[in-house]
């Protein structure tokens, strides 16, 4: 079966003629003839009543045109997707919380309004679960931590964030990883790039954080701190969207810990126009 025996069967199901169908699809009627047997024998129906010089649908030839229409239909919406003059189709992307809260939501509806024809969807989560999404064709594209140095992986540099330490509001300005040593961290899991980052600042001072407590939220983490039950380390521009940042201590990490960049990531060499369309965006409003 192939879409050629597809569209010759749709026309003369519609035509109920061979040679009327013939003409549709610019073909032989010998051709034709051939072909709609050859599909039968496929499907091994018949889908065709022959009454001398017409044909008209079998019951098994019914239930198989509403098929044969959307496979049609599915493969038209699929060249338009990739080759049509108004990029369409679907667009999966991921993203770390923090930036899906702060840096991108104009971005989002801009390109919803631009490009109304694609449907955007947007996952988040911490960074090995973005670039997992990524390698394995999950996501289109994601927004990470970088820099990112997979050999399979093509990416830019899109934000950069100051992180910041978070602590109870009583808590002096901490500019050493000792005075918190063993003091209670909150994080993402372990796949999360800002909770190794924070840990490695630790172990670079020769100290360790005391028990990490794991998280699913920002929000988590501050109400947290808040309450005086340990430390978190966040982007300063998610810290000050949230209601009772100033309820907490906030000290910048020492200089060469504190910036970190946002990466767009995507798989190398599969760049769809959807996802083009978005990066071209992207780089206009950037």
């Amino acid at each position: 079966m192939d879409l050629t025996q597809l569209e010759m069967f749709n026309a003369v199901a519609e035509t109920g003629s061979i040679s009327a169908a013939a003409a549709k699809v610019h073909r032989v009627p010998s051709n034709l003839t051939t072909r709609i047997k050859q599909l039968e024998a496929d499907l091994g129906v018949e889908l065709f009543i022959r009454e001398n010089q017409r044909l008209r649908l079998a019951p098994a030839g019914h239930s198989f045109l509403s098929y044969s229409k959307r496979i049609l239909a599915l493969v038209d919406e699929a060249r338009m997707a990739v080759s049509g003059d108004e990029p369409q189709g679907t667009l999966p992307l991921g993203s770390l919380e923090s930036t899906a809260a702060v840096r991108i939501p104009g971005l989002l509806a801009m390109f919803n309004q631009r490009f109304p024809k694609i449907q955007l969807s947007l996952a988040t989560g911490p960074s090995g679960d973005q670039i997992d999404g990524v390698l394995d064709g999950r996501l289109s594209a994601a927004f990470v931590d970088g820099p990112i140095l997979h050999p399979s992986l093509d990416g830019i540099a899109v934000y950069e964030e100051e992180m910041v330490i978070v602590a109870p509001a009583d808590q002096d300005a901490i500019t050493d990883a000792n005075q918190v040593s063993g003091i209670s961290i909150y994080a993402f899991r372990a796949n999360c790039s800002y909770r190794r980052h924070f840990e490695s600042w630790f172990h670079a001072h020769h100290s360790v954080p005391g028990k990490i407590h794991e998280m699913e939220s920002y929000h988590g983490m501050l109400a947290c701190v808040i309450a005086g039950a340990g430390i978190a380390l966040m982007p300063r521009s998610m810290l000050e969207s949230m209601p009772g940042s100033h309820q907490v201590s906030i000290s910048p990490l020492p200089t060469d810990w504190r910036y970190l960049n946002t990466w767009l990531i995507w798989r190398r060499g599969a760049k769809t126009r959807q996802l083009e369309a978005f990066i071209g965006l992207l780089e206009q409003t950037s």
